[in-house]
């Protein structure tokens, strides 16, 4: 043996002991697979002289962890009882199950799994409207648009009957319906955009159409319905002749929704035909009161065993007609005094026949949560980013104007660093947003439905969106709590906790589905090992076991060399500015990744009840893929040089909140003997070695100096909002003097100028404009610009005042420069 060994044998030098450990780095970064490792440890052990024994007890190690069948008999089947001995793997219910397998993987496993292909995610579809889609924004849109007035909806509490009339008329409430079905057969995007315009104009409007085309009847019925519930109920639907709803909320079931109590018993009738008698008590369902088709979440049971499939069925969904007997409407809650409908509603007793109101027939009985995670995987990504990612918008040209046409100490606002600061977050926040939005919405027009990424598109959309609107509260001032017809902020600002708490509340939403799902859903191996262990299937287990325990050792090389690096030693698809970004992201999935397995191994099937640990780990993935999106949105719109700005400042916003969310890890995870290391030597490097501090004052300068320069890049970053033509309307008042005021700058620049080298004495307003035309410091049409830019100027700063009587509701008449309150005589009665 040992004239067998002495054949490979010979004397290293420190270069050869280098390029072994280079070799290893090497092997290690880009996930050798095991049989490479083999040799490179065997060829180490010959060549550095390894005693033969030591050899020896390599090669059986080396033969036992290779050959398949040993390795599944000696280790890994006493690995998998010991993990099933200690419940290492968590208990996973049906309903978690099915909330799991709906719909599919998508850019977040790249981003889970420590080696993303950035290339690849580059290429993602970047959707478009068709020019189908641009004329119903630029036609129907526009039009219902110009037909309400926010205010008047907000006094009156109810939607003008001209603008309902568009609403059926032009198809509002069957976008997502297809065509041969009577509907519009939108996009993704073309639905996103329109609740995105509309929005901007009015909330109450908004929500009245997003609603029907997000979860409810018309997605049930195109996914789940049979052919006769299609033919019979969606063209209706489509035309407003149906109104629906969809009840799941009830008092004892919010987030947790498969613990609702709405029951549902199916029976035979006299007539030979199935029946189901349901009871139900919900809330907070919007349309509810003036829905004609009501969609209802219950437990369906069979005490009969008439379908042969057990008593408890579980889970199911049914439409049925509001006019039945037995079905309460009529109330309505008051959410936050937004005006639209939202109610409760309770059924007692109501008999329908089943294969007409259970969606799917009598063969969809049971699969009422399969379908709900199915819809809400992907209606998550479209309605709420929409309407919050306008928010943004709307709240970004409202301040922007504002800032320029307000003046204090003699200079616009918008030149104060302490305004700036706001005015760079907001216009920061709404380019990350529309990133964010445009990016989720070509999955989805793609055909796939991503349950984690919607739940990150939906939960920080509306975070975002309520950072966003409270920095333009605050650049307001005064202006943004005064309400009334000219104040645009107020009704959105009110609105925003609403969208915080629907379609899974914002608490839950990060702690338990972005990471809750995520870590099992995206993570390679960890899902395919719960699956095994629980199917007791020693082969799916055997390989997804090594194959994690391979994914462990390459992510431990990658994120060790990947900080020390700094990111460098990863290659960057792009060159220029930003290939820094894609450096350290591939840093962060890296590190992420190893320190999600590490968070797994320390506290097993507990990890889902470490909301605050898990809630950091969301951040994290939630915040690389915003980062995606940003580097996906520059690359899609051309690279453009200007846009730089926005990139440099966003990206350096998400490696700023990941950083912040790493270190509240290493300072909390508990991981048995170790909590030491990760909390002192591991947190001290990564503070030492940050990704990002927080962003630099000339970033933040340079943004607000683009979002505030009139032209074609602040129109961009306002694509898709409501702005009206006529300068009698708020925001066409705001546009109109942001104008001139920004064409008054110039004569206003010579004027400081003349001041400052005493060409001019020190005056005010009209005075100070008639002297410099004296002295020929401006000439007459800068004059005219100046005295024309103080008269706008002061009508954009006005607020709404109002009588004692207007301000309780009673008059008629209309106080100074305010539209008077706007009742319904349901109301006034």
């Amino acid at each position: 043996m040992s004239s067998f060994f002495g054949i490979f044998q010979t004397t290293y030098t420190h270069e050869a002991h280098l390029a072994f450990i280079i070799l290893i780095m090497a092997f290690g970064f880009w996930g050798a697979p095991l049989i490479a490792w083999t040799f490179l440890g065997l060829a180490a052990l010959v060549g550095f002289g390894a005693p033969e024994w030591l050899i020896g007890g390599f090669c059986v190690a080396a033969v036992l962890f290779n050959v398949r069948p040993l390795r599944q008999f000696i280790v890994t089947a006493p690995v998998m009882k010991i993990m099933k001995a200690l419940k290492f793997i968590p208990k996973i219910s049906e309903t978690e199950r099915v909330a799991l397998e709906a719909g599919v993987v998508w850019v977040e496993g790249d981003l889970f799994s420590g080696r993303p292909n950035f290339k690849k995610l580059m290429e993602e579809p970047y959707p478009d409207l068709t020019a189908e889609e641009r004329a119903f924004l630029s036609g129907p849109v526009e039009k219902l648009c110009e037909a309400v007035n926010d205010w008047q909806i907000w006094q009156s509490k109810e939607i003008p009957q001209e603008a309902w009339n568009i609403i059926k008329r032009e198809k509002f409430l069957g976008m997502i319906i297809p065509k041969e079905y009577g509907g519009l057969g939108f996009s993704a995007l073309a639905h996103s955009e329109v609740i995105h315009k509309l929005c901007t104009r009015s909330v109450p409007v908004g929500v009245t159409v997003m609603v029907p085309n997000s979860l409810g009847p018309a997605e049930l019925l195109i996914h789940y319905g049979t052919e006769a519930q299609k033919k019979r109920l969606l063209p209706k639907l489509a035309t407003g002749e149906e109104i629906p709803c969809f009840a799941l909320t009830e008092p004892g079931a919010g987030s947790d929704a498969g613990s609702i109590e709405a029951s549902g018993v199916l029976f035979k009738g006299s007539d030979g035909k199935v029946y189901v008698r349901l009871n139900w008590n919900k809330r907070w369902i919007t349309l509810a009161a003036i829905s004609t088709t009501l969609g209802l979440a219950f437990k369906l049971r069979d005490p009969q065993n008439i379908l042969g499939r057990g008593q408890d069925l579980g889970i199911t969904c049914a439409l049925i007609p509001s006019h039945t007997p037995g079905v309460v409407l009529g109330k309505r809650h008051d959410p936050l005094g937004v005006p639209f409908w939202n109610c409760p509603t309770q059924g007692k007793d109501v008999e329908v026949l089943a294969e007409d109101c259970i969606v799917g027939g009598l063969g969809g009985a049971g699969l009422g949560w399969k379908m709900l995670m199915e819809c809400l995987a992907a209606g998550r990504g479209i309605s709420l980013p929409g309407q919050n990612v306008g928010g943004m918008k709307l709240g970004l040209r409202v301040v922007t104007n504002h800032a320029v046409i307000r003046k204090q100490f003699g200079v616009s606002i918008s030149k104060f660093e302490g305004v700036e600061e706001p005015i760079a977050r907001i216009a920061g926040i709404a380019y990350a947003g529309e990133a964010m939005r445009r990016f989720v919405l070509g999955g989805l027009d793609k055909g796939i439905k991503p349950p984690v990424i919607t739940a990150i598109a939906k939960y920080w959309s509306t975070e975002l969106g309520r950072k966003a609107i409270n920095d333009s509260m605050d650049v307001l001032g005064g202006a943004a709590i005064s309400r009334g017809p000219r104040n645009l902020i107020a009704h959105y600002y009110i609105s925003v906790p609403i969208g915080i708490t629907v379609e899974g509340a914002n608490i839950l939403t990060r702690t338990l589905m972005i990471f809750g799902q995520g870590a099992l859903r995206a993570h390679p191996f960890a899902f395919k090992e719960v699956n095994a262990v629980e199917k007791n299937d020693l082969n799916g287990f055997d390989r997804a076991f090594w194959g994690h325990i391979g994914h462990v050792v390459r992510n431990t090389f990658r994120s060790i060399l990947l900080s020390v690096s700094r990111g460098w030693l990863y290659w960057s698809p792009v060159q220029g500015s930003v290939a820094r970004y894609y450096r350290k992201l591939a840093w962060v999935s890296a590190s992420f990744a190893i320190l999600s397995d590490i968070a797994m191994a320390a506290l097993g099937g507990q990890l889902k009840m470490k909301e605050k640990i898990t809630g950091r780990f969301a951040d994290i993935l939630s915040w690389m893929f915003i980062g995606t999106a940003i580097l996906r949105r520059w690359v899609a719109e051309g690279k453009r040089k200007e846009d730089l700005p926005f990139v440099h400042f966003t990206m350096n916003m998400a490696l700023y909140e990941i950083q912040q969310a790493f270190d509240g890890i290493l300072k909390n995870l508990p991981v048995p003997g170790l909590s030491w290391f990760f909390g002192g030597p591991l947190l001290w490097w990564s503070q030492l070695n940050s990704l990002a501090s927080r962003d630099t004052d000339n970033h933040s300068h340079k943004i607000v100096s683009l979002v505030t320069t009139d032209g074609e890049q602040r129109d961009r970053f306002a694509d898709g909002i409501y702005i009206p033509k006529s300068s009698e309307e708020a925001l066409g008042r705001l546009e109109h003097a942001f104008k001139v005021c920004k064409r008054a700058e110039t004569a206003e620049k010579k004027i400081r100028k003349a001041v400052h080298e005493k060409v001019l004495a020190k005056a005010k307003g009209a005075e100070l404009y008639k002297n410099a035309l004296e002295k020929g410091v401006i000439n007459k049409e800068e004059h005219q610009d100046l005295v024309n830019s103080e008269a706008v100027r002061w009508q954009a700063i006005q607020v709404d005042e109002f009588t004692q009587e207007e301000y309780l509701g009673h008059a008629t008449g209309s106080s100074k420069g305010v539209t008077p309150p706007l009742h319904s005589k349901r109301l006034e009665a």
